[in-house]
């Protein structure tokens, strides 16, 4: 074994065998680094026969085991939700989202909860293991059992803040001292696996994975290297002792997770913490999940005590709307499986530009620009001297084309100055023709809404064009 050096893009984590002064993969330029790596010849390649017949063989399909992964609830039953019923031991979780979002709030609720022996006594069953807090909770098929030691400590490990300041959130989010929850001012990944080798916990947070670095690798912490070294490192540990790891990762302006986009490659779950700094509303979504579904989120609002559960969003959404307003419309959009109830409003001025603007909060710009070019070709409203300001209410982010049709009603409303009818929900997609389409789960829109209080609703099996629904409602 030898060492040796490559450059590796910091952006996108292409290597190059010499340094190039613009990245021939993603086009940055000055973004290749010297990382230093190890080499060790393949067995094969030097024909040892006897390191060969250790390595692994091909099994047949009715010859491989079937596995059976058991979850410990997380006491967050929005997090447990978005996991797919809870955690599953030995996974790594990476936790990404831009500055402020309440990742680190979100895995200190995290900790607290599993490492307090009260709420311990909540999630699991009485039995002698539970009230020692060592409850380990396993689904079968038909209810939660409990099974052998699981819940125990957890590892908070302080890469970018002291654990004077962890303390901190953690009496603010409760006044309390959790005996089971340990800090470890650490960033040096060996160090922490020593550390982790004595405690033995049952869960291991790391914040942040750019602040940690390797002794295998000479590059700087927060390289491309030292990021997937890391998490290579984290993630073996994991599964050879069973224990799960939460990675926080920050994302970049351009929505990526900083350094390396490999890591949602390396680990189990890839969660996405999104929401708006203005707004106190955050939304759990997961981008990959090998050990359960991918269309789930979580809802969440950010308050001083840290992030709460959102039960019903529809109803804190649509909280304002006590009365039918010119420029407003009630929408059903789908987050994930979920059916919530959101408030479209638009605004339509005279517009003193040559080219008139259209800009949107919390929609995509480009969809708005059509549907402004369908309502004036196809519905007949003038809007090419017409400034056009739309926004999602309480700052949710819809992009889905069933909220269309609520869109070009709200435009409309504005635009005439007349209300639409009370308790009304828009549903429809709205094509470049002026006709409205079906949506995929309509049903479960249309329940949502009437459980609301909304008794009319108004979509394709009410209206066939645009016109006509515009020319009969407004």
């Amino acid at each position: 074994m030898r060492n040796t050096s490559v450059y590796v893009c910091q952006s996108c984590g292409f290597e190059s065998p010499k340094w190039q002064g613009r990245c021939p993969s993603c086009g940055e330029w000055n973004s290749l680094v010297e990382t230093a790596v190890s080499t060790r010849k393949s067995p094969l390649r030097r024909g040892f026969a006897g390191q060969a017949k250790s390595l692994s063989k091909p099994l047949r399909l009715n010859e491989v085991e079937s596995l059976k992964f058991s979850r410990v609830t997380t006491g967050i039953s929005e997090l447990d939700r978005v996991l797919g019923g809870g955690i599953v031991p030995g996974s790594v979780v990476l936790l990404a989202g831009e500055p402020g979002m309440g990742k680190s709030t979100l895995l200190t609720q995290l900790a607290i909860t599993l490492s307090d022996k009260e709420i311990k006594n909540q999630i699991s069953p009485a039995s002698p293991s539970a009230r020692r807090g060592r409850a380990k909770i396993k689904i079968t098929n038909k209810k939660l059992k409990i099974t052998d030691n699981f819940l125990n400590n957890v590892l908070y490990v302080c890469g970018e803040e002291s654990p004077g300041q962890v303390k901190l959130r953690v009496e603010r989010i409760k006044n309390k001292n959790n005996s089971d929850l340990y800090l470890l001012p650490e960033t040096n990944v060996e160090s922490i696996l020593v550390s982790a080798e004595q405690l033995k916990p049952s869960l291991m947070i790391i914040d942040s994975i750019q602040t940690m670095w390797t002794e295998r690798l000479t590059g700087m912490a927060g390289s491309v290297g030292q990021i997937r070294e890391c998490t290579q490192i984290l993630l073996q540990f994991a599964k050879e002792r069973n224990m799960p790891i939460f990675l926080i990762g920050h994302v970049t302006k351009e929505g990526a997770i900083a350094g390396p986009k490999i890591l949602e490659h390396l680990v189990d779950t890839v969660l996405y913490v999104e929401g708006e700094r203005a707004h106190e509303f955050r939304i759990l979504r997961a981008a990959k999940n090998r050990f359960g579904p991918t269309d789930e989120v979580g809802i969440f609002v950010m308050e001083d005590k840290g992030m709460k559960e959102v039960k019903n969003p529809s109803e804190i959404f649509i909280q304002n709307q006590k009365i039918a307003r010119a420029g407003s419309c009630t929408v059903v959009t789908m987050q994930g499986v979920r059916p919530v109830l959101v408030e479209i409003q638009a605004l339509a001025v005279q517009s003193q530009l040559p080219v008139p603007r259209r800009v949107g909060r919390g929609i995509d710009t480009n969809r708005l620009q059509i549907l402004c070019a369908v309502l004036q070709k196809k519905a007949g409203i003038p809007l090419y001297n017409q400034d056009i300001f739309l926004s999602v209410a309480g700052g949710l982010r819809v992009f889905e084309p069933a909220v269309d049709f609520g869109i070009c009603l709200a435009i409309a409303s504005s635009y005439k100055n007349k209300t639409l009818p009370e308790k009304s929900v828009a549903i429809g997609e709205v094509g470049l023709l002026g006709e409205i389409r079906k949506v995929p789960f309509l049903e479960k829109r249309v329940k949502q809404a009437k459980a609301l209080g909304y008794k009319e609703i108004i979509g394709p099996t009410e209206f066939q064009t645009l016109r006509e629904a515009i020319k009969e409602l407004l």
